[in-house]
């Protein structure tokens, strides 16, 4: 429990002071002086208030929308609608008295000098929910499937208070400049107005997403911190959702050559659409043994699983088998249907597959990689766990022995991955790999120089590029240097344009990629393992997303 508790201090204190707060900083500022800085205990209200409502909201109001079935983002506009009131209220009296009448019959404080703090916070708290970091996913993820206790309330409880630190330090420093201010002590009523003309914008900027670019730049030390704290929470946050059938699986996992009892096979649940089927459910597939796959079209390592799922489906589906492909998009291009589809028809998969763009059969087998998959039999009970690539044999052994099919398969020669490759990488800004430039903005165009040495597995940027979450899209003069090792380099591209490819180790190295259509997988280089540094020249508007390497 005190690691939770101390997981959830760290990570709402990174939150506050992330620009995911910037939404909700000049309101914070602006209603802890409202009273003309008089009262040293209203920035403590104001907060406490904000972090409350974002408490109980994200804990409650995720598991409310869901059983009623409402808008997930219901709460967020009616927060706006409530920020843009306040506003309206403050700025213009006489508009706020007809404002305040239907809460008189409330015993509701007005919104004057001695107005309620907390309650305006509480309001504040609404508009704050959509800003989240990945411990708050998670709880929110468990709120909405109603699996709220006692652990989750005290991490939800913890974060708050890590959350109200930093931002009770800007609001008092607020209320203390303000107050030494004599124009604002003396002109309360003018100081007032003002604060609404600031939660109007507010409101605005909010509902028009004006405020993304400016929290899209965060400083390289907080990306890694917020890293390792994503990392070193992991194991707990596993175990606060319920981590019995993770465990099972993952020590199934640890055994995929023999078969195992590791507990019911959950249901697909949340699945957006289907391929090459029509809908199934693992109910429905009773008494036939189903191989679960997870999978993502423009991951390399799911990629050289296809051809084994592919020859077990066409000679074993007569005998009872079902391939069950459940597609769990890693990057937003993969959610788009036309795009799985096309992919799927280009690399041959002719079974059944789910799209689970939600993530919802994802999370009900606690799924954590790419590829991975689950061995069901014929009673609905998972039979062998096997994370990323290999042990195709044993699969195939252990699919003949649950069909009941003697014998021993023939089997095939399995591509060995080089020993030791380069890590995957990715360039957006979400999950930035080791990069060489610092610091690194984003959001925007900028200027980048690489430097002349590199590192082993770490890569640079040069000429003109804009970071974005999931991918960097080149500008004027764009080139990127990566010291790999491998055998194979492949990288996710989208747009329309070039990409020129050297080594410097080799230079009769020569190569150009034409990139076109929804972004895919291109191979860069293929042949014998080296190390050596891989240089590509990108014509403007070309997008790099991740590299993998075999």
């Amino acid at each position: 429990m005190t690691t939770l508790i101390l997981i959830g201090l760290v990570s709402g204190v990174v939150t506050a002071l992330s620009p995911c707060v910037l939404p909700v900083l000049p309101v914070v500022l602006t209603a802890a002086t409202q009273d003309g800085a008089a009262s040293r205990w209203r920035p403590w209200l104001v907060v406490g208030g904000l972090v409350t409502s974002f408490g109980v909201f994200t804990l409650l109001g995720g598991a409310l929308l869901s059983l009623l079935h409402l808008p997930q983002d219901l709460l967020r506009w009616l927060g706006i609608a409530v920020l843009a009131t306040v506003g309206l209220g403050l700025a213009w009296p006489r508009l706020g008295h007809p404002l305040e009448r239907p809460f008189v019959f409330l015993r509701m404080p007005r919104l004057n000098r001695a107005g309620n703090g907390f309650l305006l916070g509480a309001a504040f708290g609404l508009v704050f929910v959509p800003c989240a970091g990945p411990v708050l996913a998670s709880i929110t993820v468990l709120a909405a499937t109603a699996e709220i206790g006692p652990r989750l309330v005290v991490l939800t409880a913890a974060f708050c208070v890590g959350l109200a630190g930093p931002l009770v330090g800007f609001a008092t420093a607020g209320r203390n400049l303000a107050g030494r201010i004599r124009a604002v002590r003396e002109r309360t009523p003018a100081v007032r107005a003002v604060g609404g003309v600031v939660m109007l914008a507010t409101a605005a900027v909010i509902a028009l997403n004006v405020a993304e670019p400016l929290q899209r730049i965060t400083p390289t030390w907080l990306s890694g911190l917020t890293g390792r704290i994503e990392a070193g929470a992991q194991d707990e946050l596993d175990a606060l959702a319920g981590g019995e059938r993770s465990m099972t699986f993952d020590d199934c996992a640890a055994a995929p050559a023999g078969l195992q009892d590791c507990g019911a096979a959950p249901e697909l649940t949340g699945v957006t659409a289907w391929l090459n089927s029509e809908p199934l459910t693992l109910e429905s597939l009773r008494g036939k043994v189903v191989l679960v796959d997870f999978w993502t079209y423009s991951c390399i390592n799911c990629q050289r699983t296809l051809p084994y799922l592919t020859r077990w489906h066409d000679e074993y589906a007569d005998d009872g088998l079902v391939i069950l492909g459940v597609h769990s998009p890693e990057f937003a291009f993969e959610r788009v249907e036309g795009n799985v589809r096309d992919n799927a028809a280009r690399l041959d998969v002719r079974y059944p597959v789910a799209l689970d763009n939600e993530f919802d059969t994802w999370r009900a087998y606690h799924q954590r990689f790419w590829p991975a998959h689950y061995l069901v039999d014929q009673e609905g009970t998972v039979r062998q766990v096997h994370y990323g690539e290999g042990a195709y044999d044993e699969t195939e052994a252990l699919i003949r022995d649950l069909l009941g099919i003697g014998g021993t398969a023939a089997g095939s020669a399995v591509e060995e991955s080089t020993p030791g490759r380069s890590p995957e990488t990715y360039l957006g800004a979400a999950r930035l790999g080791a990069i060489a430039n610092d610091p690194v903005i984003t959001g925007r165009p900028n200027r980048f120089t690489a430097p002349a040495d590199l590192a082993r597995d770490v890569f640079a940027l040069d000429g003109t590029w804009t970071v974005d979450d999931e991918y960097a899209q080149a500008g004027a003069d764009a080139r990127l240097a990566y010291r790999f090792y491998a055998a194979q380099v492949h990288l996710v591209l989208g747009g329309e344009g070039t990409v020129d490819v050297a080594l410097d180790g080799d230079a009769s190295y020569r190569t150009t990629v034409e990139v076109s259509g929804s972004p895919t997988l291109y191979t860069l280089y293929d042949g014998a393992a080296r190390e050596d540094v891989l240089r590509l020249t990108l014509s403007p508007g070309v997008e790099a997303y991740a590299f993998t390497f075999g």
